[in-house]
């Protein structure tokens, strides 16, 4: 089996965020939210995380990114360090991302910056975070203040990381903070959030007229259990429709669609490039008695028993399918996030290659990948789920913070330096399950 190529220029690299990584980081919601019990899973907490606060341990990372032939990587700045208070901006944490930047500069890697991944200022979760329109000027602040900074070290940016996830974790399944179920409320706080995207977009540009600023969409492809059933099939293209393309469209046209209502014209054209976050596909059965849940259920794979409540169905097939649907808009693609969590060192590594191939796969057809970020580097504080869904490359012990490589590492850093799968790996590896 022959090698698949990927161009000169593609990047490689993983992602991570600021919260899951830092440790240290008490002046936002989600450390509020992981005080209470039951909120995390076994009760873990953020405290230390993967150490790169205090112990500075994301010189060491970034050295294992390179030991792996990366020359890339996304990552995310804190705004409750940045801007502790509101109004107020903290010199020393401006500093600290000056610092990681800089330290990616001098590896020849490439920063991709996310302004706003899942966590909250304190101050800001007090005003009701973004329930209201009042956030969207706070964040186009905040974003100006970030490009300012650090703009000469960083053009590439996220504005915001996966805003359906957010909104549905936080406002309609209420496991996340700050832990409301109210489904109107959840598309309230998307419509706010396609207006600071917004705002923040037309600010950078301002600052840095060639910059590439876009959004990470979070894309889960829902399948229907039955396909022969009408409403198990109307059921996955409701989930599809919202979850998939509700916000994604919004960029597209401007129009707030149902059940949000008007429009937001200055959002029309504010994506250079299109994020895409992949993990499972889901099969959807139709449900009368879960509107919540856009009258469905998830059908959930065989193995879910020993995974995450949000792992899905392993279908790189999907994968590839979104990769193809986006290429329409004519925008350069970027993986901004494509990982499994740790099942085992074999299963880890056919998700890897299955998945990295379903991108070339595309790419020969046509579409315009342009980087690939895997999720994640290190394990790290994943949420709800603590430490229990552990994604890295390498494999973190919190106690003593030691890395060691899974598996996978040792292929993707075989697949960045050869640019490309070889047709062993494809042979071993290249089925998902």
């Amino acid at each position: 089996m022959t090698t698949l190529n990927f161009p000169d220029s593609f990047l490689w690299g993983a992602a991570t965020a600021a919260h899951q990584v830092e440790g240290a980081n008490d002046n936002n919601d989600w450390w509020d939210w992981e005080q209470t019990p039951g909120h995390i899973q076994n009760g873990d907490r953020s405290t230390v995380a993967c150490d790169w606060w205090k112990g500075k341990r994301y010189h060491e990372d970034f050295d294992l990114a390179r030991s792996l032939n990366q020359n890339a990587h996304r990552l995310s700045v804190e705004w409750s360090r940045i801007e502790p208070r509101e109004g107020e901006w903290n010199a020393d944490a401006l500093a600290f991302y000056r610092r990681i930047l800089i330290a990616l500069r001098e590896r020849g890697m490439t920063p991709l910056v996310t302004l706003h991944h899942f966590a909250n200022p304190r101050w800001l979760a007090a005003q009701g975070a973004w329930e209201t329109q009042t956030v969207v000027p706070l964040f186009e602040r905040f974003a100006v203040k970030v490009a300012q900074e650090l703009g000469d070290l960083c053009d590439f940016w996220v504005t915001i990381n996966e805003p359906f996830v957010y909104a549905f974790s936080g406002y309609s399944d209420g496991n996340w903070p700050p832990g409301k179920k109210n489904f109107s409320l959840a598309f309230r706080v998307l419509a706010n959030m396609v207006r600071a995207h917004a705002a923040a977009y037309h600010a950078i540009h301002r600052i840095q007229p060639n910059a590439r600023v876009g959004i990470a969409h979070h894309l889960r492809r829902f399948l229907p259990a039955n396909p022969s059933s009408g409403l198990d099939r109307w059921a996955a293209s409701l989930r599809d429709g919202m979850a998939n393309r509700w916000f994604f469209r919004a960029l597209v046209d401007g129009r707030l669609r149902f059940p949000a209502r008007g429009s937001v014209p200055q959002a029309i054209g504010t994506q250079d490039f299109i994020g895409v976050n992949y993990y499972f596909a889901e099969r959807s059965a139709f449900d009368v008695g879960s509107p919540g849940q856009l009258f469905s259920r998830s059908i959930k794979p065989v193995w879910h028993a020993s995974a995450p409540p949000f792992a899905g169905e392993i279908h790189p097939a999907s994968f590839y399918d979104f990769l193809k649907e986006h290429a329409v808009y004519g925008k350069p693609i970027y993986v901004t996030e494509n990982g499994l969590f740790d099942l085992g060192d074999e299963t880890q590594a056919r998700y890897l290659v299955s998945h990295i191939a379903a991108v070339q796969r595309a790419m020969a057809e046509g579409v315009p990948v342009k980087g690939y970020f895997y999720w994640t580097l290190v394990d790290n504080f994943e949420w709800a789920e603590g430490f229990t869904a552990r994604f890295g490359l390498y494999r973190l012990d919190v106690a003593t913070q030691t890395r060691t490589p899974r598996l996978s590492a040792e292929i993707y850093g075989r697949i960045a330096r050869e640019n490309g799968i070889a047709g062993e790996l494809i042979e071993k590896y290249g089925h998902a399950n």
